[in-house]
């Protein structure tokens, strides 16, 4: 992936994984305060939350996806290290991802966005969050 272009190097920041491992937490809480008046903005923050969640094992190890990557770049980094055994808990990050998409690029046919949508991924957005913080020390710099 580096030799793609899909991700790059930058410094090693534990401070900046955990800025971004508080983020995630606070879009969580937002997230669950806010679906049933907002469902789009409240799935955005969740989405946000889970892939801040990934960029904070990637800053730990001194690594960041590329604009050329992207957010799938994020998602395929940190699965490339975790599955097995942590693949099947991941997953959840990239319908969530193709969904945002959809919020973000809406298009006439698209399936509106309910609070009900935020209430089902809440729980695995936490998981991936929770598995951050148990891998982060576990991970040495790139």
């Amino acid at each position: 992936m580096l030799g793609r272009g899909e991700l790059e190097k930058v410094p090693a920041s534990r401070s900046q994984a955990d800025e971004l491992l508080d983020q995630a937490r606070r879009h969580v809480a937002t997230a669950r305060l806010a679906m049933d008046s907002d469902p789009v903005g409240s799935y955005q923050l969740l989405y946000d939350a889970a892939r801040k969640a990934l960029c904070a094992i990637l800053e730990n190890q001194g690594l960041r996806a590329s604009s050329r990557g992207g957010h799938i770049a994020v998602y395929e980094a940190v699965s490339a290290q975790l599955d097995p055994p942590l693949g099947q808990s991941l997953r959840p990050f990239d319908r969530m991802r193709r969904r945002r998409n959809e919020a973000e690029y809406p298009r006439r046919e698209s399936e509106r966005f309910t609070a009900e949508d935020v209430r089902k991924d809440i729980p695995k957005v936490e998981t991936i969050v929770e598995i951050a913080v148990k891998v982060i020390d576990q991970m040495r710099p790139f």
